[in-house]
């Protein structure tokens, strides 16, 4: 019986072509997944780490109400039923787009107003994209309780303080981010002339998921130039998160009452630990509401 060598041949020549081809298919698609990169989504869950801002912004129509308070206690005074100082911030923002922010806000304590925009520059993102997320933050501030202000409080321009941050954070693992805030503070005026009306300082600020919707979060702001007049000291906080679907509940430990951005950042005047009336409580909640909906086009 001959065998017929030649459809052998032909069939292997045709089976090595085919290997040859689907290894080159596979090798394509691998390279194009490579290639492609998506956003990192929730670099950190709320728009503030705890004391500053974080790098996040909402989606296009979100809009967020918040109320941060602080508590401590005064040695020398009786302590009051919850504590003996209560502060607190009532905000809102809106998301114009998914990239840009407006805020405006009210402190209690101090006396401040203020408003704030925030534009994400760069979106990290996977693969080939960009290591790193970056967004834009300014806010003004308006003091006006003369008694707890380092500002001239004269004209209105000598009320007004500015605060600018490059916001730098990445997420190195689904628990774990980072962040880097370089930030420059002017104020129109101050009323010792031996204080700089410019400031300079550095943020740092993380957070570490422990499970389920609970995160610890810590930030700490080192101050190059601070006020001459009063010993100040770096602002610093230690705080754990609770998401609650679109309602954030932040709690911490910090050693600055106020929370102002360019406030806290220098002029905060006790050091981190519990003597003296030098620990504070803070708590803040955050809601957002979605004011704008997709909608989902019918299919015919």
């Amino acid at each position: 019986m001959k065998i017929k060598i030649y459809p052998l041949v032909v069939l292997c020549t045709l089976a090595i072509s085919n290997m040859g081809y689907s290894q080159s298919l596979l090798e394509s698609l691998e390279k194009e997944q490579e290639e492609t990169s998506y956003p990192i989504q929730a670099t950190f869950k709320a728009t503030r780490i705890g004391l500053g801002q974080s790098v996040e912004t909402r989606k296009q129509g979100g809009l967020e109400i918040s109320a941060n308070t602080r508590f401590w206690n005064i040695p020398q005074e009786t302590q009051a039923f919850v504590a003996d100082r209560v502060t607190s911030r009532f905000g809102t923002s809106y998301a114009f787009t998914d990239r840009f922010t407006l805020g405006v806000g009210v402190t209690t304590f101090d006396g401040i107003f203020d408003a704030y925009g925030k534009y994400r520059l760069v979106y990290q993102k996977t693969g080939k994209g960009s290591p790193i997320s970056i967004t834009l933050f300014q806010n003004a501030s308006l003091k006006t309780n003369p008694g707890r202000s380092i500002n001239q409080t004269g004209s209105f321009s000598e009320k007004l303080s500015f605060g600018t941050q490059l916001l730098l954070a990445r997420k190195f693992t689904r628990n774990f981010s980072l962040q880097l805030s370089p930030t420059f503070i002017h104020r129109n005026s101050t009323i010792d002339p031996e204080d700089p009306t410019n400031h300079f300082a550095l943020g740092f600020g993380g957070r570490y998921r422990i499970g389920g919707h609970v995160s610890v979060t810590s930030e700490y702001y080192y101050l190059a130039n601070p006020i001459e007049s009063s010993t100040t000291f770096d602002a610093f906080s230690l705080g754990v998160n609770w998401e609650l679907t679109d309602l954030m509940l932040q709690f911490y430990m910090t050693n600055s009452h106020n929370i102002a951005d360019d406030v806290f950042i220098t002029q905060t005047r006790n050091n981190f630990n519990t003597r003296d009336g030098n620990f504070f409580f803070g708590f803040s909640a955050t809601i957002l509401l979605h004011l704008k909906q997709n909608k989902v086009k019918r299919v015919k």
